[in-house]
């Protein structure tokens, strides 16, 4: 699946999130492919502020990128028992844009923590704030490594083979997942599907269809080692 792209978010700001490590072992589980790592760093949700500047241009970047994208893979630890700030924020901000990129894009959630839980509920509050973007969520199993700091060798990579074993299986069922994309794209349009030109650089925006059927996004808005800061 070398013509694939697929765009990688890290919950954490830090360069040196764990999570970071286990993004790089997807990449490597997946195989050869387009991977592109989007920016959170973006400006809190201010209504006014969009309202009198529009979407930040961080904002509008990312929007092409999961547009553009085949696939998302976010990995994120959880913060005091929850998302973090900075994927809420984002979540936030791309169910302003319309029509929203994320509809009917799959998206595999996994997590990586320094404490027992591997942060599970940060998780699954992530894929509960996936919900009203009508993302196809990957089923299966739930990623969550724990003591994440003792997960991973020298270079980086998962220690325990079951871990393994579990991200091989759910990455196959992603690019299965991708290729169904591929086929329902194919049924509906004529001519190749948009491709990321030379560079990295993004092509035209691919057609999302019937996006009136995209949820309203004004209905969106409305510590120690297991608080998972620094994960």
């Amino acid at each position: 699946m070398s013509d694939a792209t697929i765009l990688l978010l890290c919950g954490s700001l830090r360069q040196g999130s764990l999570n970071r490590l286990l993004l790089a072992e997807a990449q490597r589980t997946f195989g050869p492919a387009t991977f592109i790592e989007g920016d959170l760093k973006l400006p809190l949700y201010d209504g006014d502020d969009e309202a009198a500047h529009g979407l930040p241009a961080g904002v509008t970047t990312l929007v092409e990128q999961i547009a553009q994208a085949d696939a998302v893979i976010i990995s994120s630890p959880e913060y005091n028992k929850g998302i973090t700030g900075a994927l809420k924020n984002a979540l936030d901000w791309i169910s302003r844009h319309k029509p929203n990129p994320l509809v009917d894009k799959p998206v595999l959630v996994m997590s990586a923590n320094m404490g027992r839980t591997g942060g599970e509920s940060g998780q699954l509050m992530t894929r509960t704030c996936l919900v009203p973007h009508q993302a196809r969520i990957v089923p299966g199993p739930i990623l969550a490594v724990a003591m994440a700091h003792e997960a991973f060798d020298d270079n980086g990579h998962l220690k325990n083979e079951m871990t393994q074993n579990m991200l091989a299986g759910l990455i196959d069922r992603l690019k299965k997942e991708i290729a169904l994309g591929w086929r329902h794209h194919s049924d509906r349009h004529s001519g190749p599907r948009p491709r990321t030109g030379a560079g990295g650089h993004l092509g035209p925006t691919r057609d999302w269809g019937n996006a009136s059927a995209v949820l309203s996004p004004d209905l969106f808005l409305g510590s120690g080692r297991d608080s998972g800061i620094g994960a």
